[in-house]
């Protein structure tokens, strides 16, 4: 066996030391977002198993949204430039059953300092640089979504306004193509509120209308989070809808 699978935990079934060792090579940039990874017959060949082993290390990853299996061509690296990944984690439904293509309208993108709460959040240190990011999303020319979004400044560095809105697609797309930053899971928790002032004037409804509020915490590869977002939905004519199982 070889020295790199040694190393690790000896009680962890050989299947997920591979896992593991996939998981540090994406981590490390080995392959991109979007791109191929070696065979499986290559990969037990570097790693020195069965191809059973690495198959069902794979599987597991698939399972998770971080690698996806395509017929004829290949496992690849998930990017959240692929149609099916693109809004992975949006869960916001149209009560009509349209299909759900919003519109991004940034309206700032500025530098702020960590508070605590935030710091505390993305491990980081109170007081560092934050990129603090508003948007509104429409959906058939309404107003539906609006979100506060805060980005560690170093990892983000050149974010820009400019940079928003000159981008056509998803944000999490962005991060990964122009900042090295793939969004691998999140947590969110979601409360039933009433709008204040600011979120009322964003979504152009009532004051203390009722909206879905969803905090969020978004994780790269090594559970290290790398943004927190804070959105008020308008349920009015949508659902959020989550699959269970």
């Amino acid at each position: 066996m070889s020295a790199n699978l040694t190393s690790l935990a000896t009680f962890s079934p050989l299947y997920q030391q591979i896992k593991a060792m996939l998981l540090a090579s994406l981590q490390a940039g080995e392959w991109q977002p979007g791109e191929v990874i070696p065979s499986e017959f290559e990969l037990a060949a570097r790693y020195e198993v069965s191809q059973g082993t690495v198959r069902k290390a794979i599987d597991e990853l698939t399972t998770q949204n971080l690698l996806i299996r395509k017929q004829g061509k290949g496992t690849f690296v998930a990017t959240h430039l692929e149609e099916r990944h693109q809004f992975r984690f949006l869960r916001l439904a149209p009560d009509s059953g349209l299909p759900m293509a919003l519109k991004n309208h940034f309206l700032s993108c500025k530098k702020m300092k960590a508070p605590a709460i935030m710091a505390r959040a993305l491990k980081i240190k109170t007081g560092e640089n934050l990129i603090e990011i508003e948007r509104v999303q429409t959906f058939a020319g309404k107003a539906i979504v609006f979100e506060q979004i805060w980005l560690p400044s170093p990892r983000f560095k050149g974010l820009d306004l400019a940079t928003l809105e000159a981008w056509d697609g998803p944000l999490y797309a962005l991060y990964e193509s122009a900042f090295a930053t793939h969004m691998v899971r999140a947590t969110e928790k979601i409360k039933a509120v009433t709008s204040d002032s600011m979120c009322a004037q964003r979504l152009n409804t009532t004051l203390g209308a009722p909206i879905l509020l969803v905090e969020r915490v978004s994780y790269t590869y090594g559970n290290k989070p790398v943004e927190i977002r804070l959105a008020r939905y308008d349920t009015s004519s949508q659902h959020y809808e989550n699959t269970l199982s």
